[in-house]
This record gives C-alpha cells, sequence and structure tokens, in this order.
C-alpha cells in the first residue's frame, strides 16, 4: 500500500536489513533498491548460503550493491548480488560534535589525574567479566567509566556494580562543574576519589564518555555478540581494546588494529593485562591515540561516494 501510494523513485536499505518480501514488492511496483553500506561476515555468509537459490534471488533483487570492504563485495557477489561496489564504510563519516568532545574533556578536569578506562556498549553477561577485569587491573586510583548499551539494563548494571562493592556514581546523578574554578565558586565536588566505577546511564554522550577516557574497550567482543562499532573512539583519537568475537565488525577490526590503532585481547585476563601495559607506558598509549585518529581520518568519504552514486541513480529514473 505505502509503495502504490507514494510510488517512490528509489529506496535505500542499510548495511544487512534485508527483507525478501520488501524486495520483492518493490520489484513488481518498478522501485530500484540499493543495498547501501552493505556488509556481510563469513559467519552470516555460511547461514544465507545454505539457502541456495532462494538467497541468490533476494540479493539478485538490489539494482545496485554498495559494499563496505572487498572481502564484503566477495561475499555478496557470490550470494547472487549484482552491480557491487566497493566504498567504503559510512561510520567513518559519523564524527561526534564538538560540543560532546568538549563535555568529555569537562569530565575528565572534573575526575581528576586518575587513570580512566572506558567500556563501552556492553552487552548482557559482559559486565561481569568487565567488571572481573577491573577486579584483576593492579592500577592505583583507576576509574572504569561503565557504559551498557541498551538502557533498559542501566538499573540491572548498577545493582550489579553494588553486589560487587564498587562505590559508583551514575552520570544521570553527576553533574560536573564546567572548571576546577566553578567547582570552588560553587561549593560542587569533584568526581569524589572513592568512587571507582561511573555509570554511564545517559544516552547521546558515548563522544563525551571517550574524550573522558584514556583507554576504550569496546562491548559485545568479549562473549559471541559480534562486537561493536569501535570506528567512533578512534575517531577521538582513544587507543583501542575489543576482544575476540568481532563479527559483526572483522573488516574495521583487522584495519584498526593494523594501523596500531587497537589491540585485540583474548578474554578478560588478557584485557587486564593489556590495560595494566598501556596505562604503565604513556609514549605507546599516545602513540596509540595518535594512530587512532588518523586511522578513522584516512577512510572517510564514504558518504560523498554513496551520494554520487544514488544522485546518479535518481536522474536515470
Amino acid at each position: 500500500r505505502f509503495l502504490h501510494a507514494w510510488r517512490p523513485s528509489l529506496g535505500l536499505v542499510m548495511e544487512t536489513e534485508v527483507w525478501p518480501t520488501l524486495i520483492d514488492e518493490c520489484k513488481r511496483a518498478d522501485v530500484p533498491l540499493v543495498l547501501t553500506n552493505a556488509r556481510m561476515s563469513a559467519r552470516s555468509f555460511k547461514r544465507a548460503a545454505k539457502f541456495g537459490a532462494g538467497t541468490r534471488e533476494v540479493f539478485g533483487g538490489f539494482t545496485r550493491v554498495l559494499a563496505q570492504s572487498p572481502s564484503d563485495a566477495e561475499r555478496l557477489t557470490a550470494l547472487g548480488a549484482r552491480n557491487v561496489a566497493v566504498l567504503g564504510n559510512l561510520k567513518f563519516d559519523m564524527a561526534s560534535p564538538p560540543a560532546l568532545i568538549a563535555r568529555g574533556r569537562e569530565w575528565r578536569r572534573a575526575i581528576g589525574e586518575r587513570p580512566v578506562w572506558v567500556a563501552a556498549s556492553t552487552r548482557e553477561g559482559e559486565e561481569e567479566l568487565v567488571l572481573q577485569t577491573f577486579a584483576a587491573l593492579k592500577v592505583p586510583d583507576a576509574l572504569l567509566i561503565l557504559v551498557p548499551r541498551h538502557p533498559q539494563r542501566f538499573d540491572e548494571v548498577a545493582a550489579l556494580v553494588e553486589r560487587k562493592n564498587y562505590t559508583l556514581e551514575r552520570r544521570s546523578r553527576w553533574a560536573p562543574p564546567a572548571t576546577a574554578a566553578a567547582a570552588a565558586h560553587a561549593g560542587v565536588r569533584v568526581l569524589p576519589q572513592d568512587v571507582s566505577v561511573l555509570l554511564g546511564d545517559s544516552m547521546g554522550e558515548m563522544g563525551a564518555y571517550y574524550a573522558a577516557a584514556d583507554l576504550a574497550f569496546i562491548g559485545g567482543s568479549l562473549l559471541p555478540l559480534g562486537g561493536q562499532n569501535l570506528i567512533e573512539a578512534c575517531a577521538v583519537g582513544v587507543p583501542v581494546l575489543i576482544g575476540p568475537h568481532v563479527f559483526n565488525f572483522t573488516q574495521a577490526t583487522a584495519d584498526a588494529t593494523a594501523a596500531g590503532a587497537a589491540l585485540q585481547v583474548k578474554d578478560p585476563a588478557d584485557l587486564a593485562r593489556a590495560l595494566h601495559e598501556l596505562f604503565n607506558d604513556k609514549p605507546r598509549r599516545v602513540a596509540m591515540g595518535a594512530a587512532a585518529a588518523a586511522f578513522a581520518s584516512r577512510h572517510r568519504g564514504a558518504t560523498a561516494r554513496t551520494v554520487d552514486v544514488v544522485e546518479a541513480l535518481v536522474s536515470d529514473v
């Protein structure tokens, strides 16, 4: 009914949102579809290939496929995609707003000179492993910023932290002053020294959490969940640590590691070891941060390339 009422000239589908009925109905309505920022992990490829001709019909229904990487393009072509081009990853063009980065720097001033690491976008079951890592980390006065991926789990994670006998502060209850001078004038304390875990229970502030940290661990990767996007942390210039399970971000992880922007760890014990080494080696940490920023900058441009393709298709409709 939507296609009949609105008669769109073109449809854009993102990454892996491949719905057979949508593709079939657009084909009937003569609406060209483009799969943009397309990715296909080795794991997903094996599953999709089991459906044989059915899979080839689905992916063959796209007019164009704009892949993130050569390996994505190769797998998508093998599944029946036509007119496949490699344009890069759109996520490299997503930059945290300067005001958000400035907010994170303000938080860091309010935190003080303590070693700070952020565990970002953690998933169910991972917070236990992150706290296990924290317990094994022998770095005095270290602060963990723990940011669960799903907001409905904020209270659950807060309860877990307190059960583990860590002193907790929640971002939603902590309003740091802009400067130490402002703190003194207003009588507002900086983050108390006895707080060991700051829970990131806010939305839309991930760039600020990264900007407040010395090191970033990217969640979804200590358990077989596929990992999360490490690009935003790299763009802020923060050294990245990531676990072994990154099948949703295989190429980005491999490229970041090869660029010296990230380290991949095997388990919580290995994560604790890597954190300890980097906290005690500032020159290496600074070099990794610079490599991370350069890596993110070097891979930008996919948005403009995608727009060029879309404009050409729209003009042909």
